[in-house]
Formats: C-alpha cells, sequence, structure tokens
C-alpha cells in the first residue's frame, strides 16, 4: 500500500498511526496537496490527501474510508468496536475531532493562503474549534481510563491527539494546556508512543 500526505495533516497522520498498530507495510509519499497537486490529481481527483493507494491500484480517499478498510482487514483487532452504542459512542468522539480539525486546517489557510482573511468566516471556525475543544475535554476529563474507551487505543485516542499536535501547532493562541488539561494529558499520552513519535512531521504552512 501507498500513502499520501504529508504528515503535518492530522488526517494523513491517523492513518499512518493506524497502519503501523496494525502492523500493516505501506510506503509513504509525502506529496503536498499544494505543490504536488497535479500528480495527486492523477490518482484522487479532489487533489486532498489522505489517499492510500492499494496494492491492486485502487484509490481511497478520506481518511474515515480509508480507516473503514483497514478495519475491515484487521478483522476483532480493529481500532473500533464493531457495532452497538459503543460504536456510535467511539464515532461520536471522531467526529468532534475530525471537525475540528477540518475547521483548525480551514483557520490556518485562512491566515495563510488568502491575500485578505474573513474576520466573520475567522471567528466562526474559532467558535467551531472552541466548542468542539469544550465537549472534548469534558468527556475526556469524566473518564480515568488511561485511553478514551479503556485500557486500549482506538482510533479515537489516535484522531484526538493528532487533532491536537495540530492545532497547537498552527493555533498556540487557542490550543493551552492550562485550559484543556484533560485533553493536554491525553494527548502527551498518545505522542509518547513509538508509532506517534516514528509518524510525525513539524508543521509546513501551505504557501
Amino acid at each position: 500500500m501507498i500513502l499520501i500526505g504529508q504528515y503535518d495533516s492530522p488526517f494523513v497522520r491517523r492513518v499512518g498511526i493506524a497502519l503501523r498498530l496494525y502492523d500493516m507495510p505501506f510506503e509513504h509519499r509525502p506529496w503536498s496537496t499544494f505543490g504536488d497537486a497535479q500528480r495527486l490529481g492523477e490518482i484522487n481527483p479532489l487533489r486532498r490527501v489522505p489517499t492510500l493507494v492499494l496494492d491492486g491500484g485502487e484509490a481511497l480517499i478520506e481518511s474515515a474510508a480509508i480507516l473503514d478498510h483497514l478495519d475491515e482487514l484487521a478483522g476483532p483487532k480493529a481500532l473500533i468496536p464493531r457495532s452497538g452504542a459503543p460504536r456510535r459512542e467511539a464515532l461520536k468522539v471522531c467526529a468532534l475531532a475530525t471537525g475540528l480539525a477540518d475547521k483548525a486546517v480551514s483557520l490556518l489557510y485562512e491566515r495563510v493562503v488568502r491575500e485578505q482573511d474573513s474576520k466573520r468566516w475567522s471567528e466562526r471556525c474559532k467558535v467551531q474549534i472552541d466548542g468542539a475543544l469544550a465537549a472534548l475535554e469534558a468527556d475526556r476529563a469524566a473518564r480515568s481510563t488511561a485511553f478514551w474507551f479503556g485500557g486500549a487505543i482506538g482510533h479515537a485516542d489516535i484522531v484526538v491527539a493528532c487533532t491536537i499536535r495540530f492545532t497547537r501547532e498552527a493555533h498556540p493562541g487557542i490550543f493551552t494546556d492550562e485550559r484543556w488539561p484533560a485533553l493536554a494529558e491525553h494527548a502527551a499520552r498518545c505522542e509518547n508512543m513509538p508509532p506517534f513519535r516514528e509518524i510525525v512531521q513539524p508543521l509546513i504552512p501551505p504557501r
């Protein structure tokens, strides 16, 4: 398999970490959605990352869809419950984290890509980011387990940690350890794990 995208993207990184935890070998191509847009478009018409090219040549797009396939391959070792309320609960945490990541990326693009940013749009993104952080902080603070849903790591843990790292680097004034202590502790626990230390890259803002 070939994973396309840079690891400063929380979406690419969550897939790379899941591949490592699943012990699934893959080649990494750190293409940029800006600098490598042309050749990325030949594989993914949206020119977005992550893109995962399977051994047979099929290209999977969007992190949740990619992970759905990897979970199917992993079978009983999947990093998310298979059904019922536990699955819905995990998916809700994942949705909050990916929504937060999407708004954090949008806010970064607003600052560094647009010639003149929209104050109204930027403020809306900040409100959405703050709301998602507050919901995640309250949920994590109410739990005493090592990971979100027990003693074993899952997709919810991974995507929250990846999103926190991106948000902290892209918007240091928005995420602080003092304001979001439960999330900061959660991220630190995850970042200390070997797959997180391997699958990582400092943020490179688009140009």
